[in-house]
Order: C-alpha cells, then sequence, then structure tokens
C-alpha cells in the first residue's frame, strides 16, 4: 500500500480470528506499532477490534490486552460469549463478532477510501463486496503460510488486496515471550 497523506482509512479486526493466525505463525502482534503503520499511509480515522468476552470470571486472559486497546486509540467492541455443550458433550463457548464487524464497516464505508480488514473468514466475502460497491478499496490481512491456512480462498479473491500477515510481522511483530 503505497502512503497516500489524504487516504481515509479504517481497521477492522476480528479479534479471535486475528490472534489465530498469529498464533499459528507464532507470532505476538504489537498493536502501537500496527497504529503507527497505518497512521504513516494515511488519515487513520477509526481502528476497530472485535472481541467476545467471558463474563463473570475472575481473571480473562483478553482482560488486559482490551484494556490496553481501549486506551491506546483503538475503539473496542465486546460482546459476552455464550457458553454451551456440543453433542459430545464438551463446554464450548462461542462469541461471533461477525454482525458487529459488518454493521460498522456498513455504516463507516461512506466516510472511507480504505478498509483494512484483519481476518480471513469467509463470511466477509460478501460484506467486502458491498463495501466495494460504494466506493471503497478493501485489503485482507490474514495468512496463507500456516496450517490450516486462515484466509478463505473467496474472501481472498473478493478484496482488492491481500495482505499476508507473516509479511507484516517485521513491522508490526515483537519477539515472542515464552
Amino acid at each position: 500500500m503505497t502512503p497516500c497523506p489524504t487516504e481515509r482509512i479504517a481497521l477492522f479486526i476480528d479479534g479471535a480470528n486475528l490472534y489465530s493466525a498469529a498464533r499459528a505463525l507464532n507470532a505476538d502482534l504489537d498493536f502501537s506499532r500496527l497504529l503507527e503503520m497505518y497512521r504513516a499511509k494515511g488519515v487513520l480515522v477509526r481502528a476497530y477490534y472485535y472481541t467476545a468476552v467471558i463474563e463473570g470470571e475472575e481473571f480473562s486472559p483478553i482482560k488486559p490486552l482490551v484494556d490496553w486497546l481501549d486506551y491506546n486509540g483503538f475503539t473496542v467492541v465486546t460482546k459476552p460469549a455464550k457458553r454451551f455443550t456440543d453433542a459430545q458433550g464438551h463446554s464450548r463457548t462461542k462469541g461471533n463478532m461477525d454482525m458487529e464487524i459488518a454493521v460498522d464497516m456498513l455504516e463507516l464505508a461512506p466516510r472511507l477510501d480504505h478498509v483494512v480488514l484483519f481476518s480471513g473468514d469467509g463470511d466477509f466475502r460478501r460484506l467486502v463486496a458491498a463495501v466495494q460497491a460504494k466506493g471503497v478499496r478493501v485489503t485482507v490481512v490474514s495468512s496463507l503460510k500456516c496450517q490450516p491456512p486462515m484466509i478463505a480462498d473467496e474472501l481472498r479473491r473478493q478484496a482488492d488486496a491481500f495482505v499476508e500477515l507473516q509479511d507484516l510481522l517485521p513491522e508490526i511483530g515483537r519477539p515472542k515471550v515464552s
């Protein structure tokens, strides 16, 4: 992405999806460097981070990150995760943020030139098409270089540009804490 000082950019980060891709690449991300990188490319209108949280837990591993993001330039969107028991009797947690991402992206699209979606979820293909129809370029950031690949082929093909997360690690990664 070539810097354009007047290009209006917004980031939409599917927290669970980005976390899974980074973990598959054995990487930790530096979110302050991520903001700096996109601020250098244009006018960063908004940086959203979406994640489900488990309510009522004394300590949630996501809480420190959510607090840090909230105080450091991100608009954090959370909702309670749902607990359920699957057919095999295992306790599972579900916290899909697709609808929140879709609504926010469509609402903000008229005031943007470029959307950067950090997710490989194929469910977003139609959303990307709808945002493109409003004249907004869409870049998707995810990974093909992990097993299994984290980017759905239909989403990668729909996007105006695909950025391999591993290629961004020199700019936005940080040493993995053991």
